[in-house]
């Protein structure tokens, strides 16, 4: 566990002031529907917030990062937009 956290720590250092939000692994979902919820898989377990100019951007700053150390594993960017009129 000392030398998964030392990874990420290492990671996070590299990335420098690109980092938002480290994150944290996710458990528990939810899928919220018509009114109603009801509890779901997901294969989501953690998220990480960071700030780049581009996709391609990101996807260098994930380069090396301590989730691909875990056999079939991936990680899914995804851009975030401003809301309109907000």
């Amino acid at each position: 566990m000392q030398a998964g956290m030392a990874a990420w720590r290492a990671w996070h250092e590299k990335c420098g002031s690109a980092v938002i939000d480290v994150g944290t692994p996710l458990e528990m979902s939810a899928t919220v529907a018509g009114g109603s919820a009801a509890p779901e898989k997901t294969s989501i377990t953690g998220y990480t917030i960071l700030q780049a100019e581009s996709i391609e951007e990101a996807t260098m700053l994930m380069k090396d990062h301590p989730h691909f150390h875990m056999p079939g594993t991936s990680v899914q960017i995804l851009e975030c937009i401003s809301m309109p009129g907000m």
